[in-house]
């Protein structure tokens, strides 16, 4: 039962991460807060993502999920800033995008789940 849990707090984890970055996609289509369904959107996203990050606590480590909620949600809208908004694509962008990944695969195999 406890190996359910724990896999149902990763998803919810995950879910989180893509509920973060959808409420920063809002932001950033919102136009500096002057329309009004990104807006609404981004706080709705936020609100959600926030809340299933808190339930993905009760069985990861804080350490453990905040550095992955935080790594994964900044390399997907660096890459979504790349590909939808055309955002300049450097080697030291892709590199770093790497790195991040590397440091959240690291961290997922420490906590040893």
């Amino acid at each position: 039962m406890d190996d359910y849990l724990m896999t149902i707090s990763w998803i919810i984890l995950f879910i989180a991460i893509v509920l973060e970055v959808s409420g920063t996609l809002s932001m950033k289509l919102s136009d500096g807060f002057t329309k009004l369904g990104p807006v609404i959107a981004m706080f709705i996203f936020y609100g959600l993502g926030l809340s299933l990050m808190a339930l993905a606590l009760k069985k990861i480590d804080i350490s453990v999920a905040y550095a992955i909620w935080s790594g994964l949600g900044t390399a997907l809208i660096a890459i979504i800033g790349m590909v939808w908004f055309q955002e300049p694509t450097t080697v030291l962008k892709i590199f770093s995008i790497i790195l991040i990944l590397m440091g959240v695969v690291g961290l997922n195999l420490e906590s040893g789940h």
